[in-house]
């Protein structure tokens, strides 16, 4: 499992490496360039799963185990 996800900013391209929890979704991030308060795209759990390239530990894990889908827990 990879545990860091390296998040990139649609609004300034900012970027930043970012340890993704084990134990809940994160639906908020802001961007330490501009500001800009991310939150997930429709369809996706977590800012990490829609910003990250990285997907978060629940979807790595569902794609390992080749689950159809695999969520955050909300925490």
């Amino acid at each position: 499992m990879q545990l860091v996800s390296m998040i990139t900013c649609p609004s300034c391209g900012c970027q930043s490496a970012e340890t993704m929890p084990t134990n809940a979704c994160q639906f908020f991030y802001e961007c330490k360039g501009c500001g800009a308060l991310l939150r997930p795209k429709a369809g996706d759990c977590c800012v990490f799963c829609s910003y990250g390239d990285a997907p978060c530990q629940p979807m790595q894990e569902a794609k390992w185990r080749g689950a159809a889908t695999g969520r955050c827990s909300s925490g």
